[in-house]
């Protein structure tokens, strides 16, 4: 086992995670495929050619992310790629509503707190979670990499700039969860440069995916494309950065 990379995707059983799992499992690497439904989570991994393994993760549940870190242990003794994928864009969303109606209803005078709190509770509190339990792991690689997949909207810099096209969508529910993923992933970096464990964060782009009720442009396979090149990355790839795959370097 020690000839392969050992990888941990949380959210993947569907979407961006579910292929960046089929393209590193395809590298040779062996892929824990972490979903909340464990049945699902095993539906995903039997479409998975290579060491595909379904493992029962739900980010925010301490005792699912202990019992998984525990799992990993059992069976790898060591974890070299953790990819925080796992995320949820809302709560609300109605059937019939495209994503300009639904941003109405999420503007900072109108965003329902109980929805910002359960979207924070999965994409920012979640990430942090799995770090904390999977760290112990991490520090048994010899070249271990964190990989948060974020979102270009979260982006202070870019939304700022009045002639970024996805400005309006910003709002205290997804785009800043992943404001605050960014500045999580700025802390892990911190604290574990003198490590050499180095944190990444990318975007996948506007990806159609359920994220965004399918109305992204960009296929599966372009969204999962950085998160697949930064786990698979050495040193060419330093810590903290923040990176789509086509247009590189992202503003914080």
């Amino acid at each position: 086992m020690t000839n392969h990379r050992i990888v941990l995707i949380t959210g993947a059983n569907q979407g961006i995670g579910l292929q960046t799992a089929k393209e590193l499992a395809a590298r040779n690497c062996i892929v824990f495929v972490g979903s909340r439904d464990f049945a699902r989570g095993e539906a995903a991994a039997k479409t998975i050619e290579g060491d595909a393994r379904a493992i029962q993760l739900d980010v925010t549940d301490a005792k699912s992310i202990a019992v998984a870190a525990a799992r990993i242990e059992r069976e790898a003794g060591r974890l070299d790629v953790l990819i925080n994928n796992a995320a949820i864009s809302n709560t609300s969303f109605k059937a019939g509503m495209n994503l300009q109606e639904y941003f109405k209803t999420t503007r900072a005078s109108t965003a329902s707190l109980t929805e910002v709190r359960a979207v924070w509770e999965t994409n920012v509190f979640g990430p942090l979670a799995v770090y904390q339990a999977m760290l112990p792991l991490l520090r048994k690689s010899t070249a271990a990499r964190i990989v948060n997949v974020s979102s270009g909207m979260g982006s202070l810099t870019s939304n700022l700039d009045k002639n970024f096209p996805f400005r309006a969508g910003f709002s205290p529910v997804y785009a800043a969860s992943k404001t605050a993923l960014n500045a999580m992933t700025v802390a892990m970096a911190l604290e574990l440069e003198s490590e050499g464990i180095k944190v990444n964060a990318v975007t996948p782009g506007f990806t159609r995916t359920v994220l965004n009720n399918f109305e992204g442009p960009e296929t599966l396979e372009q969204g999962a494309a950085e998160a697949v090149r930064v786990a698979l990355a050495g040193d060419e790839v330093p810590t903290g950065t923040f990176t789509h795959a086509t247009m590189g370097a992202l503003p914080w």
